[in-house]
């Protein structure tokens, strides 16, 4: 190995250490589930984007296995070559239909979609805009755009119009979540829509932490202001949180898909989801349709039981609808302590750092599955109350 490589890499990581930014996998001995076993530990887990608890449902197990058995374990190609089977079509369709949209395209991830849609639609002659805040996926797309690249502030639709307006350029894409992943806060999509609308823009909305888990149909943030991914709006979903499977989707008019089938470097060059993984997916949008409404209503008891008690315990989350429950803690080494405190203490909650979140805003996220039982709550509300009054920290505020 090159000493000058070793010596620059072992000062990285250990810069990383000394400011409280080191990460560590944690190897789960156990299905994705409320209930987990990690390092020989019992654990509830409240790290998990499992919104709708359907990663180790009997129903979709079961499944699982017919498809494979169907199927096999791999597609074997790229979907332009011949890796595109039936299921991948299906669930396209299935997809589609569900949010509303003329058609869908598959994606390996929401990571791959995101970074299909920034540099497939813009040339250097465009412009890219997107929250502050955005998933950094959305980011890189925007980087590896030939397109200009502004970012607004949060939510702030005034910053957002002011710079459309300041800005020469052919066509404009407006990129957001739909959901935030760390904030846990919706949007402002009806803003944004006539926004693009007024300006002759194209929205596309990540809404990973939305899809499947919001709206009353489920369809996520679009369907709370009544909105769907047609004329000049785009979705993109991911199947690996709320459907409980694997994937990603963009959901919009036939145009814009067949563009992204044509064009989209991330989609064209790399090997099609596992079609057993397709099939599943198919299953488990079927459950939700028909059971979603149940799984919602469960998932909304449990995000309110924990607002109501932490408000209780004199704490003040971030403003938050969602299953994403943020309580900041501020510095690095604080939000690392509590978390490991609630993990000997047998709960596994995520201290969330710098560069993920800004520099200041530590935090531990907070993350609710319809799964989660009322006696989980209160188990974990009665706990945080314990190591909170015995650090005598003032967090939330």
């Amino acid at each position: 190995m090159s000493a000058k490589w070793q010596d620059t890499l072992e000062q990285r990581q250990q810069n990383l250490k000394d400011s409280a930014l080191w990460r560590s996998r944690k190897e789960l001995a156990s299905p994705q589930q409320t209930h987990i076993e990690v390092g020989g530990s019992k654990l509830i887990n409240f790290s998990s984007n499992d919104y709708l608890g359907l990663a180790s449902l009997d129903q979709l197990k079961g499944q699982a296995i017919k498809q494979i058995e169907q199927w096999g374990v791999g597609s074997g190609a790229s979907h332009l070559v011949c890796g595109h089977q039936s299921p991948h079509h299906e669930l396209e369709q299935s997809l589609a239909n569900f949010v509303g949209a003329q058609r869908a395209v598959l994606f390996s991830t929401g990571y791959m979609a995101n970074l299909a849609v920034a540099s497939t639609f813009t040339t250097m002659h465009d412009l890219i805009l997107q929250d502050k805040l955005n998933h950094a996926s959305l980011i890189d797309g925007a980087q590896l755009s030939p397109a200009q690249f502004k970012r607004y502030a949060h939510t702030n639709i005034k910053h957002t119009e002011q710079l459309l307006i300041n800005t020469d350029y052919e066509n404009a894409l407006i990129m957001s979540d739909g959901v935030f992943s760390m904030d846990g806060n919706v949007a402002p999509l009806q803003d944004l829509k006539q926004l693009a609308d007024d300006q002759d823009a194209l929205l596309f909305v990540d809404d990973a932490h939305g899809f499947a888990c919001m709206g009353s149909s489920g369809r996520g943030a679009l369907e709370l202001f009544k909105l769907a991914p047609v004329n000049n709006v785009l979705l993109m979903g991911t199947l690996g949180k709320a459907v409980g499977s694997f994937g990603a989707f963009v959901a919009g008019d036939e145009l814009y898909i067949e563009q992204l089938i044509q064009s989209a470097r991330s989609y064209i060059y790399t090997t099609a989801l596992p079609p057993a993984v397709a099939g599943t997916s198919i299953a488990s949008i079927n459950h939700i349709i028909e059971h979603g409404n149940e799984l919602r209503v469960s998932l909304k008891r449990n995000v309110e039981l924990f607002k109501q008690g932490v408000k209780q315990m004199g704490l003040e989350l971030m403003e938050s609808n969602s299953p994403i429950q943020p309580l900041i803690i501020g510095d690095e080494q604080g939000a690392l302590d509590l978390s490991q405190r609630l993990y000997e203490l047998g709960f596994l909650v995520s201290a969330i750092r710098p560069p993920t979140v800004p520099k200041g805003t530590a935090r531990l996220r907070f993350t609710f599955s319809a799964s989660h039982t009322v006696d989980d709550i209160d188990a974990l509300l009665m706990t945080m109350t314990q190591v909170i009054t015995a650090k005598g920290a003032d967090y939330g505020h």
